[in-house]
């Protein structure tokens, strides 16, 4: 059953000050409490289940003069849709935690690293304790998510599951795929499974390079490798539904080009969308316990509602804590 974080209509007093009434909105977003640094907290939406035009005005008054440009230059409805959707989940989502005051999702501003990932600029960066959210979001048609994490870069990735391919899998695979990752999809009799595999194996990528901040220019897919090793006796596996998996970076280019020191959760979203989170483990190796991160996670349609999904058929873990 899944479980509402307050009755699910929310009202919002009407202001002359539009600015005011925006921020006073904020009092519709439940507050939520900073993840630790063992959790990751992830907010997914659908856009078909957005219909209140009400609504997607309120997302529209919160986000930035630039955002609202890039919004209105997209080709089509459904896209100006889902690029006004992902803009408003991630400023909503930042804005229900305290971070030593109230954030107003309007209020926030971005910034961009040299390979174009963007992090939220804070304004007291220097002096914040505990140390700012660090967010990543990803979305395809039909699912929008975003992630944050304390203390760790964290990098997301969603996929349909029945995404279609141009080309044949190997094809495909050959293209962005390690010799290693490439045998273990080859080995792969089934079609079906194959190309499930493969979409996870894209998933799990992806995240690490949003996680390392290069981004898929500054760390090509043929750059480096995923393993999949049992945490239980460490031997090297092709399975990634086991959820005593562990996945490791293996850099072609050398050891020291990419760090191998990164974690990663594999999921099943709504049985239509794998998604894959990437975070820096590198708590164990500082000696302050396992590095071992639990995932919780929502489904929202900001301003309006807000369940926690965890532990429904919403959502299941493939590999990694839940």
């Amino acid at each position: 059953m899944l479980r509402p974080l307050r009755p699910m209509v929310y009202s919002m007093t009407k202001f002359q000050c539009l600015d005011y009434v925006i921020c006073n909105s904020f009092s519709t977003l439940p507050r939520i409490q900073l993840p630790s640094p063992k959790e990751i907290h992830l907010w997914y939406i659908k856009p078909s289940e957005v219909k209140d035009e009400s609504l997607l005005n309120q997302y529209k008054e919160i986000l930035s003069p630039a955002e609202k440009d890039k919004v209105s230059q997209m080709s089509s409805e459904e896209l100006r849709k889902n690029a006004l959707l992902a803009r408003a989940l991630v400023r909503t989502t930042i804005a229900r935690y305290q971070i030593n005051s109230q954030v107003c999702p309007k209020s926030l501003n971005f910034v961009t690293n040299a390979h174009g990932k963007p992090e939220v600029d804070w304004q007291y960066k220097d002096i914040l304790r505990p140390a700012p959210l660090h967010f990543n979001m990803s979305h395809t048609s039909s699912l929008i998510a975003c992630a944050v994490a304390v203390d760790s870069p964290i990098g997301l990735d969603v996929e349909e599951k029945n995404r279609v391919l141009r080309h044949n899998i190997m094809s495909f695979a050959k293209r962005f795929f390690t010799k290693h990752e490439l045998q273990v999809l080859s080995a792969i009799s089934d079609p079906q499974v194959q190309h499930q595999e493969l979409i996870k194996l894209w998933t799990l990528k992806e995240a690490y390079v949003k996680a390392s901040g290069r981004g898929f220019s500054g760390a090509p897919f043929r750059s480096f490798t995923i393993q999949i090793k049992d945490g239980r006796n460490g031997s090297l596996m092709g399975n990634f539904n086991s959820e005593a998996s562990q996945f490791v970076v293996d850099s072609i280019d050398g050891p020291t080009d990419l760090s191998s020191n990164w974690e990663f959760v594999l999921l099943d979203l709504c049985s239509t969308h794998y998604a894959a989170i990437c975070t820096d483990a590198g708590l164990a190796v500082e000696g302050k316990g396992s590095a071992s991160k639990k995932v919780m996670v929502w489904k929202t349609i900001p301003f309006a509602e807000d369940y926690l999904v965890s532990g429904t058929n919403e959502v299941s873990v493939l590999s990694g804590p839940i």
